[in-house]
């Protein structure tokens, strides 16, 4: 397992577990980001600390600490 935050640029992997608190875990599986989906990083931002990832055909914008709750499948 892998965190998004740690994924090379263009890499896929299954979501495997949302963490984080009960609040932001919502949020996210609201936007598409449910265990079992495929994610995508796309671009990592040099000094915003953003990350850009594709999930179900929309593109998201996450910190990389919100990345960090996101643990992935080894890609």
């Amino acid at each position: 397992m892998t965190t998004l935050s740690e994924m090379p640029i263009g890499t896929s992997a299954d979501l495997i577990h949302v963490g984080g608190q009960r609040a932001f875990r919502r949020r996210l599986m609201e936007m598409g980001l449910l265990p079992g989906t495929p994610v995508r990083l796309v671009r990592r931002g040099r000094t915003s600390g953003l990350l850009e990832v594709e999930v179900r055909g929309c593109y998201l914008s996450l910190r990389k600490s919100e990345a960090d709750e996101l643990l992935l499948q080894d890609p």
